[in-house]
């Protein structure tokens, strides 16, 4: 059976060609660490792809500022519905339509034990976490493709109760797999509760994300700040304030102007390391997110971070950028006592409660994201687009199983 799939090639370019139908072994391949070749998962399910979506880690890696190979399948965001059983799976039933955390967790170590599941010891021979689709991660192969291996099902998969409620709510659910998990976990880092006011650096999907759950938790002033228009005007679609970064390089006077004080509760890092400075000629600066929370975060603030920072980026502009080391003020979040937060989001802790929040109507994270539905073969432009800046959030629908059910949607209500 064949398996349509995105696969990265070089800096600025992915195609979609067939990597052929996958079994219950992670087998060799782009990116594959060796010491996990041929493991064996009759802990796993091979799912048909309902949804998978592009994100922006994968754009990282496709404009060539990570080590990713040459072949390597990219896709680590992934809905869908269960068609082959492990002989070692217990729970989880053929039919079954399931959310997938983009970590990679056994369930088993100390760590998954303390709900630490983006930092399982088992999973990735290199270092602690694991994730499907990404450099450095163990080699797990992607689900932007018709069909993927998920291990550890019963652990890991998150099941929806109701299937056509699920299949009705799909570009929401879909984001359960990590941008909506990734922009709570922001917020809650970053200390949100009733009344904050707070600041979110980057209008992309997780700043969107990011935006949305500190307005689920309670916030009384969301600012987003961002060097693109559309997508603060994104932002403003779901009530948020903006400061346009090309505009402006003074934060503080800029949240000044809104809140009436120059700096707020908590702020959230929702770019990582491809930041740019402010003002209409600021080139790439890597540290200017964490540089201007720290300044703009009250003393005793808690500052999240979910957005991504690596420790090889061959496109850095100077040398101590290619291996993560940035130009910090840690000395003044020091002197304000600023407690920071970093590192992949453990997706499980939060996403049975958002998959609760989106089947009760509170959350509306498609919305908030601008949920953008694609064909598998319209990814490779998908993934241009987003380059570009335009505010969508792309969902590839690999089996027009989506639009299918939409288009019949759409012709009953037309009767």
């Amino acid at each position: 059976m064949s398996n349509k799939a995105v696969v990265y090639n070089k800096p600025g370019e992915v195609e979609v060609r067939d990597i052929g139908y996958p079994d219950l072994v992670l087998r060799d391949g782009p990116g594959v660490n060796p010491l996990n070749v041929g493991r064996k998962c009759n802990h796993g399910v091979i799912l048909k792809v309902i949804t998978t979506n592009i994100c922006g880690s994968d754009q990282h890696m496709v404009r060539g500022r990570t080590t990713a190979p040459s072949g390597l399948v990219l896709g680590h965001e992934i809905t869908g519905e269960v068609i082959e059983v492990g002989g070692d799976v217990e729970f989880i039933k053929k039919g079954d339509i399931v959310s997938v955390p983009f970590n990679i967790a056994c369930g088993r170590c100390v760590n998954c034990r303390k709900q630490d599941t983006h930092i399982c010891l088992n999973v990735n021979p290199d270092r602690p976490g694991s994730a499907y689709g990404y450099v450095d991660m163990g080699g797990w192969v992607g689900g932007q493709s018709e069909y993927v291996m998920v291990p550890y099902a019963d652990f890991q998969l998150l099941k929806f109760p109701d299937r056509e409620q699920a299949l009705d709510k799909i570009l929401d659910l879909t984001m359960l797999s990590d941008i909506f998990p990734t922009g709570y976990h922001g917020a809650v880092s970053a200390g949100v509760k009733m009344g904050s006011t707070v600041y979110v650096a980057g209008a992309g999907p997780v700043g969107l994300a990011a935006a949305h759950s500190a307005q689920l938790l309670g916030a009384s002033v969301v600012i987003v700040g961002d060097l693109i228009e559309e997508r603060l005007a994104q932002a403003r679609s779901f009530g948020c304030e903006t400061i346009n970064l090309r505009e402006h390089d003074n934060l503080g006077e800029q949240i000044t102007e809104i809140i009436g004080v120059p700096e707020v509760d908590c702020a959230i890092d929702a770019v990582g390391f491809e930041a740019s400075g402010h003002g209409r000629d600021a080139g790439e600066a890597p540290a200017t997110v964490l540089n201007s929370i720290m300044d703009v975060t009250k003393a005793g603030g808690r500052l999240g971070i979910p957005g991504l920072y690596v420790t090889g980026d061959p496109g850095a502009s100077d040398d101590d950028a290619k291996e993560g080391t940035l130009k910090i003020r840690f000395g003044l979040g020091f002197a304000k006592a600023h407690i920071f937060v970093t590192g992949q989001t453990p997706v499980m802790r939060y996403n049975r409660d958002l998959m609760r929040a989106i089947l009760s109507g509170r959350a509306q994270i498609a919305k908030a994201v601008n949920a953008t539905l694609i064909s598998i073969d319209e990814a490779p432009d998908g993934y241009k687009k987003f380059d570009g800046g335009i505010s969508r959030k792309f969902v590839i629908d690999p089996h027009g199983m989506v639009r299918d059910r939409m288009a019949a949607s759409a012709s009953a209500h037309a009767k």
